[in-house]
């Protein structure tokens, strides 16, 4: 009997790829996350995963939403989506990945910065000459 407990202690450490991502709200829904992984969006330990690959405290995953990049270390794991602060728990951001977002953020804001948004939607007459100069 007491031979079954460290496998179960086992599995119960770990958990799916696609599971964990969407526990920790790094997705809306396990589809989402699974076709990041298919896509080669997500990374464990810097190589690309199946979602079906199984993730335990110590890990670390690469995590591409958008023009987002996030390294972080798994430090729990969880079968079932909770509440965000839940969340928060299951994962820390590398210093060196918050760095690269928060230089990443500024770049952003700083190729942005001479631009403002229109003040009204265009016309029917302005959007026909926008797409006939992007269409060319």
């Amino acid at each position: 009997m007491s031979g079954t407990a460290p496998a179960a202690r086992t599995r119960a450490a770990r958990v799916r790829l696609d599971r964990w991502l969407w526990a920790a709200r790094f997705f809306k829904t396990r589809t989402l996350a699974k076709a990041a992984i298919d896509g080669g969006k997500v990374q464990l330990h810097g190589a690309r995963a199946k979602p079906a690959k199984e993730v335990a405290v110590g890990d670390e995953v690469r995590i591409r939403v958008g023009a987002v990049v996030r390294t972080v270390v798994v430090t729990g794991v969880a079968e079932r989506r909770g509440s965000a602060t839940v969340a928060a728990t299951l994962y820390a951001e590398t210093v060196a990945s918050l760095a690269q977002r928060e230089a990443a953020s500024a770049a952003r804001r700083v190729a942005r910065a001479g631009t403002a948004a229109p003040p009204r939607r265009p016309t029917k007459r302005q959007r026909r000459q926008l797409r006939a100069l992007v269409d060319g």
